[in-house]
């Protein structure tokens, strides 16, 4: 078990340009290995959670090149029914992105198999995925009726839908998408408040059978997808730890080159200015994904509040915007956050207790938390209950304690961000 030393007080400045994003380089492999011809991808994360769908997708039968270091793939796709039964489970690690979207695609299939993961992925629910792929078709079985993993999913015939993502949760609506590609009729998706739109601009620029009209989604038997090349835009939930920490500490002063700017993803960004944030954007591309600069000077922030309409676009932000919360002047609010509760760890609680233990005035509730700003942190040893986020934000955390911060299990960073303490060390100034 690692754990990491974090120095404060400090300042971010500098130049800085973040790594692929999470989100969109699961997606190139998937839509590389169902499209017929070569796809090519520069800037794709190499961090564990991509690493293991790109390996299980290669168990499965898809010709991916991938030379570790070069932030490049190549994928020669086969088709949309290329892909062939597993000689072994899909082990998925900790990644319950790369479960839930590739049960969306073997929902669509003609053969068995199991997808596993470590223990903390085995205890994050999956029923919201499996209950309408059951739906539409799909034979499911796993724990507490195909809630939890390892599961097996035999896939076959399927039919279209109509569903309600009222979670708004991205992996539903990407699993249920990946799924209508394969089923007969059309499969119909609502979405009363949007979450991110990765999937929908894929399947644009490939040239499924799908369209958009309002907040309804409609997706239909696809018999062929066109291969795509690009720049995987730089990750906007990776960049928000030094987007959050420049913004929350005076004389922070940090330029953020080639940074996704997908409005499904930049709440953040929008909650820092209500806090009174100096912060410039500049959009520099807008097909197929906004991408631009952003530019973050430092100084005393005051309080705010979240409430559930905005959690979809900031959800992997939450975490470092509550120690930015926990400085900021005045009273913040977060609340309808539930959906923290079931990450790689109880975010919320997570939270909570290590800012408690730096000594941050914050209240759990059951669907988020009441923080009361402080002017400065101390220092403390801290865990992050094994989850890659929590650790991140704590490590921010140090830029305004008075002393050491020691963030505990720290291994679990690599799944999301393995280049993070380089990056944190290269913009840091004390």
């Amino acid at each position: 078990m690692s754990q990491l030393f974090f120095q404060g007080p400090g300042q971010f400045r500098g130049p800085y340009s973040p790594p692929g994003d999470k989100s969109i380089s699961h997606r190139a492999l998937l839509f590389g290995a169902l499209a017929e011809g070569k796809s090519v991808y520069e800037n794709f994360l190499e961090a564990e959670d991509c690493l293991h769908t790109l390996e299980a997708l290669k168990v499965m039968g898809a010709d991916i090149l991938h030379e570790k270091g070069t932030r490049r793939v190549q994928i020669y796709g086969k088709g949309m029914h290329s892909l062939a039964a597993p000689h072994k489970e899909l082990y998925l690690g900790n990644s319950g992105t790369s479960m839930r979207l590739l049960l969306g695609v073997l929902a669509g299939q003609r053969f068995d198999a199991v997808l596993t993961g470590d223990p903390s992925l085995s205890h994050r629910p999956m029923r919201r995925v499996t209950e309408p792929l059951k739906l539409m078709g799909a034979q499911i079985k796993g724990r507490d009726n195909g809630n939890f993993a390892p599961l097996m999913i035999h896939g076959g015939k399927l039919r279209g839908i109509e569903f309600d993502n009222k979670l708004s949760s991205a992996q539903v609506k990407s699993a249920l998408l990946f799924a209508g590609m394969y089923a007969e009729g059309k499969t119909i998706i609502r979405e009363v408040v949007p979450s991110r739109d990765h999937t929908e601009r894929f399947l644009r620029a490939s040239g499924a059978s799908f369209r958009i009209d309002g907040e309804t989604l409609a997706i239909e038997k696809t018999e062929k997808l066109q291969p795509l090349s690009a720049r995987i835009a730089g990750d906007i939930s990776s960049a928000a730890f030094f987007i959050v920490g420049a913004a929350m500490t005076p004389g922070s002063d940090v330029v953020i080159y080639d940074v996704g700017l997908n409005p499904t993803r930049t709440g953040m960004l929008d909650v820092l200015k209500r806090m009174g944030a100096r912060i410039e954007i500049q959009v520099q591309e807008t097909m197929p994904e906004v991408l631009g600069t952003i530019h973050v000077w430092g100084t005393r922030l005051k309080g705010t509040g979240i409430k559930h309409s905005e959690i979809p676009s900031l959800i992997d932000e939450l975490p470092v915007l509550m120690v930015a919360m926990a400085l900021a002047e005045g009273e913040s609010l977060l609340s309808g956050a539930s959906e923290l509760r079931v990450k790689e760890t109880d975010r919320i609680h997570s939270m909570v207790q290590n800012l408690k233990a730096i000594g941050a005035s914050v209240e759990e509730l059951p669907d988020g938390s009441l923080i009361r700003g402080v002017e400065v942190f101390h220092g403390a040893e801290v865990d992050s209950f094994g989850d890659h986020r929590t650790a991140m934000s704590m490590g921010v955390a140090s830029l305004a304690a008075r002393g050491t911060i020691v963030v505990k299990n720290t291994d679990c960073i690599a799944t999301s961000y393995p280049s993070f303490l380089d990056d944190y060390h290269h913009l840091l100034k004390s």
